[in-house]
């Protein structure tokens, strides 16, 4: 199961998997870890983050990102996300000014959907701050035609439930820059000279004394997570291009019987190739607050659980990370995630279940409403 106990580094399937995953990605350097959250707390380890640096990422993210930056030793300062569910570029530039000495941007690509990746790397440029990107949710989102991840200088990805490589807990760190991959290794647990035991990491020249210089954090992958996760790559253009067909005949559906109650989220121009593996919209404002509760009731009496992001209880509302709180108060952030809904797309449902999960979508909103 460890990692290590073998002759040769490409002996590993660690090491196998992350040479494909590297390869599927384009990056020069892999290094899988247990966890995708651990992938981005070495994402700013290996950075340079120094304790109580300020971290600005995106106000609607999953709670693992300020879980990170605190693992960290970071202090985050949240960035406003639009109705398209995306990092907010003016707001960026705003608190990039406000905030001169926060040298680092952790740009978090949530349910797969991408800013402005352009603006947001001209912001970081401007203001000198290092861009690394969170991934977890787009493997396989390629941004002018190259994978997500290559717009900042590292980025993390997520083998963890729900995500398109599934071996229920895993990540990898994904960079160019050698002396990160190094880093990252090191602080992974590759100790004394087991970094030769790597293929996808930087050779010894640039290992030099880390081992002695930064602790060892036991972040290691197992053989047997690499083992669920490897077949998994060759599968994921054939399950993608499933996910996109269903994705935009299930919307269609919703935009032509609903529309005018709700929308949906927009690709930004400049996404080459989006992943649909989930389906997110906005209820209109007009609908009050019971008739949302009403409508999220309706649908699970149907059968078909359908979140709120902006729900009291959910992890992805900011209102609910009392560990990393927001020290200003976020207008737009709160009053999208008020009104924007989440449901799972199961892949293994046939073509036919999206039919009636637009069904009972529509058929319990539109009872809600006419009552």
């Amino acid at each position: 199961m460890y990692r290590y106990n073998i002759g040769k580094g490409e002996e590993s399937v660690v090491s196998q998997t992350e040479i494909d995953v590297a390869a599927y990605t384009g990056h020069k350097y892999c290094v899988a870890l247990n966890s995708c959250g651990s992938a981005l707390m070495l994402l700013l380890k290996t950075s340079g983050l120094q304790p109580g640096g300020e971290v600005i990422s995106n106000a609607f993210t999953f709670g693992a990102v300020p879980s990170a930056i605190e693992h960290a030793g970071g202090k985050a300062v949240y960035v406003e996300s639009n109705y398209d569910h995306v990092m907010d570029v003016a707001d960026l530039e705003k608190k990039l000014a406000a905030h001169p000495n926060c040298k680092h941007v952790l740009v978090s690509h949530m349910r797969g959907k991408v800013a402005d990746m352009d603006g947001i790397k001209a912001a970081c440029d401007k203001y000198g701050a290092v861009l690394l990107e969170d991934c977890a949710h787009s493997l396989g989102v390629r941004w002018r035609g190259k994978h997500t991840g290559h717009m900042g200088i590292a980025c993390a990805i997520s083998s963890q439930s729900y995500k398109m490589i599934n071996s229920g807990e895993g990540g990898f760190f994904l960079t160019d820059d050698p002396l990160m991959a190094a880093k990252c290794a090191v602080y992974a647990g590759a100790y004394e000279g087991l970094s030769s035991k790597h293929v996808t990491v930087p050779g010894p020249e640039v290992f030099g004394n880390l081992p002695n210089e930064l602790p060892n954090y036991s972040l290691r992958m197992s053989n047997l997570a690499a083992a669920v996760i490897k077949p998994q790559i060759k599968t994921l253009d054939e399950r993608i291009e499933k996910y996109n067909t269903r994705y935009a005949k299930l919307t269609r559906n919703l935009e032509e019987r609903i529309g005018k109650y709700m929308t949906i989220p927009q690709n930004t121009p400049g996404v080459t190739t989006p992943v649909h593996d989930s389906l997110q919209f906005n209820l209109s404002h007009d609908i009050s607050d019971q008739q949302v509760q009403k409508f999220l009731n309706e649908c699970a009496a149907h059968g078909l659980p359908v979140e709120l992001f902006g729900h009291k209880s959910n992890a992805r509302n900011f209102v609910n990370w009392g560990f990393a709180p927001a020290e200003e108060p976020l207008p737009m952030t709160a009053k999208m995630l008020s009104r924007a809904c989440d449901v799972r797309m199961p892949l293994m449902w046939d073509d036919s279940d999206f039919d009636d999960m637009a069904d009972v979508i529509c058929e319990s909103l539109l009872k809600v409403i006419e009552e």
